[in-house]
């Protein structure tokens, strides 16, 4: 055929996207496989669909006022969309392009019946499939049904949950186009689906198969329970045979039916298992084709000339997990340093390859999020116990996740020790350090000072040696300048003071529940710490607020910024203007280089976006009274004071109390000594970070200007080795670069696990506990006490809006959520540990924290009531 507007499945591949669309593109690719049978047809091209949408102008009125919608007006959707509908669906059929349908049909003969199918340009993608948005006609026989239904699949373009989809990821409606294939029907005696790796645990060695009798459409529209295949290593390991009451069969002029099915048929399997397993194998010949897991749908043709499977789609399975590469074919196990480091979002490549660069531990990338490869330690007995104690103290989830790929005993079978290998104790994630267990350090607060000192003075160096370097310069120094970082960063004193203040914790932790039965007394006795940073942060924002607080119109033009960046400029106008701007900028030069998300140094930093402080600054304006900073820090202090007596005089009280009472005030002493440290590494690696940032933005303006690059934040989606490179030859790929911004796109929408197996088994642990009341969210007591109050689901600082007594439920909380943590009564998180961030400034402010709460912000709904048990380690929802 070489009508312009019609194609045949044979002519074409998966590089005609754009001329077919995907499901097209994927057919015609199909076809190709050896042994892999596509029922025959062609296909109407999307320039057919834009020939017919230019006649009819109204068309594209409709599109301009559907893309001014918001993504959550569903009403707006649900009218605008439907009329945009039934305005394609009235065009008529330009006649030419009839007549090329018309032909593509009579070559099949009279009476024949097709399935009529629409394909979209922006459907099947390796990133998103768009499964299921638009629509399906089957056994049309006739032109002119056919026809009809030609112009239905043109109008299904705009279905409300297509719209919705398109609106929520921001792609144009106009980019987007429509093919249509129309191919020979076939009738089979059972359809289905066929996923080649687990579609729920990711396991790509794990092959799902989902039978019925009948048509497919049966189990699509979710008319049956189907029969359930797993298949691993050419065997069925598990099979589930549903009661099949009802099949979908065609009608004989047309259209289909559900009819019930034999009540002697219903429980029998629709396949043997022979059919199972030669249907996974075409099914791994359709993946190895198409370089990824795939989702089938299939169908068994019983009679005719040529009895078997056909198929008649195959799509990316999106929902999964991407794998690390890897060099070998042997197990490994991941484990995520997103959820140590409380940033678990997807990160662009810069951000990617820069932690890379900087941290002590090699990482892996998959799904635009790191991980560490802990299979040498787990395959170590000593590796193995001293891995899973510390991963068990900071997060039991992870713990969990581990020992269920443990468990199986084929997957990592443990070897010998090495020589001198034994429980060091080493931190599993994150690269803070790589030898054994570090010695004593005296508890001598002027340690403190001497290695924020040292971090201070290395910084002022960076920032002075940097000033003037460009080019290829410029990357030579700051290659020179990681080495720096990483020094500053494996510091062995800094090792050891970050050790004492957490080993000192759980002393006092573990030893106070066994001798005063108390739980997390911690978490009392470190509240109002020295010499943290984090905590320091949040009081310091009051501190603004205080300045601010005093001036109306100051505080009534801040309620008005919304994004503008350069309100600090329009501030000084104001009576107290110059005042609330210098506290601002003063605050922005000691934290400015904080962000939601700071390990990814393409995050728009507060100095860069200083609207993000603007909610938090305000609600301190109207939740607190003059003088709040210094107030709550006296207060933790106190409080802490009268908690070590009480403690004291308690344990005095018991057998040998003198003895216990001496020991347990020197761990006090110890942990308010160092506890606050621990979060001074993170300030200095954020504050490194914005210096690189600073000077890799100048060298993107450079490019932008000699037109290398179209916009700076373009190099975002380069990994710093890439940028060097761009640098020194003075050319860039567009190409890669928009590849990169979709598959980011398509990665954000992923939910990383904590572990994950080679074989891309993604595992994010469960509590195995019986102390949760019913209907409550288990979750890991982070700081001790119990709290009532309204939830606020936040996603993003720069959208609260909080009162006093409120309790922030959130993903995760890295530093620089801290400044709202002054106003809250209460935290509850998805992501954390121990001694996350998150934790330890809770616990530094009092306030009752439970952390790892599964789905903590989708089941809590804003506004509800709940009940934070910040000792015992779970959250009631009251209403």
């Amino acid at each position: 055929m070489t009508e312009p507007y019609v194609l045949d499945l044979h002519e074409v591949d998966a590089s005609g996207r754009a001329v077919v669309g995907g499901k097209g593109a994927h057919l015609g690719a199909l076809a190709r496989i050896d042994g892999i049978r596509v029922p025959d047809g062609f296909c109407v091209t999307t320039d057919a669909f834009r020939r017919v949408l230019e006649q009819e102008p109204a068309v594209e009125e409709q599109l301009d006022e559907l893309s001014r919608v918001r993504p959550d007006d569903r009403e707006a959707i649900r009218t605008l969309s439907a009329r945009i509908r039934r305005t394609v669906e009235g065009i008529a059929v330009p006649g030419d392009l009839a007549e090329a349908v018309v032909r593509g049909l009579d070559r099949f003969g009279e009476g024949t019946a097709f399935a009529v199918r629409s394909s979209a340009t922006a459907e099947d993608l390796p990133t998103a499939s768009f499964a299921g948005q638009q629509d399906t006609y089957l056994n049309v026989v006739g032109a002119e049904e056919v026809l009809r239904q030609l112009s239905r699949c043109w109008a299904s373009l705009f279905t409300e949950r297509a719209v919705t989809y398109r609106l929520r990821n921001g792609i144009d409606h106009r980019a987007v186009h429509m093919g249509v294939v129309v191919q020979q029907m076939v009738f089979p005696r059972a359809a289905g689906v066929l996923f080649t790796a687990d579609p729920v645990s990711g396991h790509r060695r794990t092959a799902t198969v989902e039978a019925a009798f009948g048509l497919g459409e049966a189990l699509v529209s979710g008319l049956v329970n189907p029969d359930v295949f797993t298949v691993r290593h050419d065997e069925i390991v598990d099979r589930t045979i549903g009661a099949k009451q009802r099949a979908v069969h065609p009608l004989p002029d047309g259209g289909t039916r559900d009819v019930p099915v034999d009540a002697r048929r219903q429980e029998q399997p629709a396949l043997t298992d022979a059919q199972v397993l030669e249907l996974v194998r075409l099914g791994r010949r359709i993946e190895a084709h198409f370089g990824c897991p795939q989702d089938i749908e299939w169908c068994l043709a019983d009679d005719g000339p040529e009895p078997g499977f056909r198929i008649v789609q195959s799509r990316p399975v999106t929902t999964l997990f991407p794998v690390p590469e890897t060099d070998d074919e042997d197990h490994h196990v991941y484990l995520s340093v997103g959820h140590q480091q409380m940033m678990t979002d997807a990160m662009r490549p810069l951000g990617l390859s820069m932690w890379q660069l900087t941290a002590m531990t090699p990482m892996l990338e998959a799904g635009g999020r790191l991980f560490v490869d802990t299979t040498a330690r787990l395959t170590s007995p000593a590796g193995r116990t001293a891995l899973l104690e510390m991963v068990g103290r900071s997060d039991p989830l992870t713990r969990d996740a581990l020992e269920t790929v443990l468990d199986r005993k084929d997957f990592l079978p443990a070897q010998p020790d090495a020589p001198g290998e034994g429980t060091d104790g080493r931190p599993p994630v994150g690269g803070k350090r790589g030898g054994g267990a570090p010695a004593p350090v005296e508890t001598d607060p002027a340690i403190v000072k001497e290695l924020i000192g040292r971090s201070q003075a290395s910084l002022a160096a960076l920032r002075r040696d940097i000033r003037g370097k460009t080019g290829p310069e410029l990357f030579d120094f700051l290659l020179e300048a990681f080495d720096e970082h990483k020094r500053v960063l494996s510091d062995p004193l800094s090792i050891q003071v970050i050790m004492a203040g957490m080993e000192a914790t759980w002393w006092l932790n573990d030893k106070l529940q066994e001798w005063l039965g108390e739980k997390n007394a911690a978490d009392t006795l470190t509240l109002s710490a020295p010499d943290n940073i984090t905590s320091e942060m949040g009081l310091a924002l009051l501190e603004v607020a205080d300045v601010v607080r005093p001036h109306p119109q100051v505080v009534a033009f801040l309620q008005g910024v919304g994004d503008d960046d350069t309100f600090l400029e329009k501030l000084a106008e104001l009576p107290g203007g110059p005042e609330a701007r210098d506290a601002i900028e003063a605050y922005l030069d000691r934290y400015g280089m904080r962000c939601v998300g700071e390990i990814d140094i393409t995050r728009p930093r507060w100095r860069e976006r200083p609207t993000a402080l603007v909610p938090a600054l305000l609600d301190n304006v109207r939740n607190f009274a003059p003088g709040a900073a210094r107030q709550r820090f006296e207060q933790g202090r106190q409080e802490a004071y009268r908690k070590e007596q009480d403690v004291l005089a308690r344990l005095r009280a018991l057998p040998d109390g003198a003895e216990k009472a001496d020991e347990t005030k020197r761990m006090i002493d110890r942990v308010r000594t160092f506890i606050g440290y621990r979060e001074y590494p993170k300030y200095d690696i954020i504050s490194r970070y914005f210096v690189y940032k600073q000077a890799l933005l100048d060298e993107a303006e450079r490019l932008v200007r000699a037109g290398v690059v179209a916009e700076r934040e373009d190099v975002f989606y380069l990994t710093f080795q890439e940028l060097h490179d761009v640098v020194r030859t003075q050319r860039a790929d567009e190409g890669i670069v928009r590849r990169r911004k979709e598959a980011f796109r398509s990665y954000q929408a992923l939910t990383p696990p904590r572990v994950l197996t080679s074989d891309g088994e993604a595992l994010s642990g469960a509590y195995r506990r019986d102390d949760v009341p019913p209907g409550a969210l288990a979750g890991l007591p982070v700081s001790a006490g119990t709290v009532e109050g309204r939830a606020r689901v936040v996603h993003d600082i720069a959208d609260a809006e909080l009162e006093a007594g409120d309790i922030l439920v959130t993903t995760y909380t890295d530093p620089s959520w801290s400044p709202l943590f002054v106003g809250i009564a209460g935290l509850v998180t998805e992501v954390g540990g121990l001694m996350t961030h998150g934790a330890v400034i809770a616990r530094e402010y009092g306030l009752p924290a439970v952390v790892g709460v599964h789905d903590a912000t989708r089941l809590v709904q804003d506004g509800q009531r709940i009940r934070v048990h910040g000792t015992d380690g779970y959250v009631e929802i009251l209403g």
